[in-house]
C-alpha cells in the first residue's frame, strides 16, 4: 500500500472531505498543514499552483480537490459498486461544486455586501439546490439511506461536510429537508467518521 502525504492549510476547506475519505478507508495519511506565510514560497512547486495536493509514494503527485478525492474513492471502494453509481455520485458532488463560487463570494465579501450574498444564498440557492438533492436522494430507497446505491460513497461524504459548514452559519438550514437531514445525521454517526470529528484538529 502506497504512503499518502496531503498538504493543504490548517483549515478545513477542500481537503476536509479527503481526510475524512482516508478516515472511512481505515488509511493513515500524513496530514501536512501549512501557515499561511509559507503559500508563497511553496505555490510555484504545485502542479496547478492551488492547494490541496496529495503526494503518492512513488513520485506521484495530484492536485485538486475533486480529483483526489475520486481517486481515494475508487481506491477505497466508496466511489460507486458500478459506472453508473460512479457517474450519480459524481453528480450529486458536482452539484455542490457549483455552489462554491457564491460561498466564496460570502466569505470575502465586504460588510456592505455580506447581508445580501447571505439572503441570495440561504433564501435562494441553497434552497433550490437541497430541493433537487432531496427530490433525487427520495429515488433510491426513499431516502432512508444514502444518496447512491446501499452504501456510504464519495458523495455523501461531500454533502457531509458541505451541509455542516452550512449548518455552522445558519443551523436551521435543513430543516425543510428531513430526508437530507438524516443523511447527515447517518454520515456524521458512521463509527469511523465519528471517530474522527472527535479527534480531527
Amino acid at each position: 500500500m502506497p504512503k499518502y502525504k496531503l498538504i493543504y492549510f490548517d483549515i478545513k476547506g477542500r481537503a476536509e472531505p479527503i481526510r475524512m475519505g482516508f478516515a472511512l478507508a481505515g488509511q493513515e495519511f500524513e496530514d501536512v498543514r501549512i501557515k499561511k506565510e509559507q503559500w508563497p514560497e511553496l505555490k510555484p512547486k504545485m502542479p496547478h499552483q492551488a492547494l490541496p495536493v496529495l503526494e503518492i509514494e512513488g513520485g506521484v503527485v495530484l492536485s485538486q480537490s475533486f480529483a483526489i478525492g475520486r481517486y481515494i474513492a475508487n481506491e477505497f471502494g466508496f466511489a460507486g459498486k458500478t459506472n453508473l453509481e460512479k457517474a450519480q455520485a459524481d453528480m450529486f458532488c458536482d452539484a455542490l461544486n457549483d455552489l462554491t463560487p457564491k460561498l466564496t463570494e460570502l466569505f470575502h465579501a465586504s460588510d456592505e455586501k455580506k447581508a445580501e450574498v447571505r439572503k441570495e444564498l440561504f433564501e435562494k440557492l441553497l434552497p433550490a439546490a437541497f430541493t433537487n438533492m432531496e427530490r433525487l436522494f427520495s429515488k433510491n430507497k426513499d431516502g432512508t439511506g444514502f444518496l447512491v446505491g446501499d452504501g456510504i460513497t464519495w458523495a455523501d461524504i461531500m454533502f457531509y461536510n458541505f451541509a455542516d459548514g452550512m449548518e455552522q452559519i445558519e443551523p436551521d438550514v435543513l430543516k425543510n429537508f428531513p430526508k437530507l437531514q438524516g443523511l447527515l445525521e447517518r454520515v456524521r454517526n458512521n463509527p469511523k467518521i465519528k471517530e474522527y470529528i472527535k479527534n480531527r484538529k
